[in-house]
């Protein structure tokens, strides 16, 4: 890192309540970094209304709006670059960044994935989870490669399953895990100095 706090840039596709859980461990001093930005690839997320209330630069990139895939993650890879992002945190980002995005950022794209992984990898890995009826699940914090959700694991917190819950149920308890594990982990890195 080439200033004393690391900068941060947060990349979601949703309602974005995994970036407003960093944003308020910044704000509160459990992760000592700065978040420089918000890159969405959704106009109307709702993760943009959060950052612009944090006083947060956002970016929105769509894909549609360049001839390229390779044009699309140019993009990002600007606005990141010139904020100099030493870490990007994937917060519900749902699209696959590329070998040649990531070799810009080796072990420096970290991803939440809402399961213990490798077991159900994707987009919906609560409700499969669910479905499938496993007593245990969990949250994974993992470097991002350029499979799905298939990079080295950092950190994994189980939870044991309540027959009694319904999904609604499941998914806010493992919601409340990742508010909590993603900026401890986080912070973990930075303060180890392994990013």
């Amino acid at each position: 890192m080439n200033n004393s706090k690391c900068h941060l840039m947060l990349m979601a596709s949703g309602t974005g309540s995994n970036v407003q859980a960093l944003i308020d461990a910044v704000n509160h001093g459990q992760i000592q970094a700065e978040i420089v930005g918000v890159i969405s690839d959704q106009p109307q997320a709702a993760v943009i209304q959060k950052a612009q209330a944090a006083g947060i630069e956002s970016f929105i990139s769509q894909p549609k709006d360049y001839i390229s895939r390779k044009d699309w993650e140019q993009s990002i890879l600007d606005f990141c670059q010139a904020r100099s992002s030493d870490l990007i945190l994937l917060a519900g980002f749902m699209r696959i960044l590329s070998a040649d995005f990531l070799q810009h950022y080796p072990q420096q794209v970290i991803n939440i994935h809402p399961s213990l992984l490798p077991a159900f990898p994707g987009r919906q890995g609560i409700k499969d989870a669910y479905d499938y009826g496993v007593k245990i699940t969990g949250v994974t914090i993992h470097y991002v490669d350029d499979g799905i959700d298939t990079g080295p694991i950092i950190a994994q917190e189980s939870l044991k399953i309540d027959p009694n819950w319904d999904l609604a149920q499941l998914e806010s308890h493992i919601h409340q895990i990742e508010h909590q594990l993603y900026p401890a982990t986080i912070e973990k890195l930075i303060q180890e100095k392994l990013i």
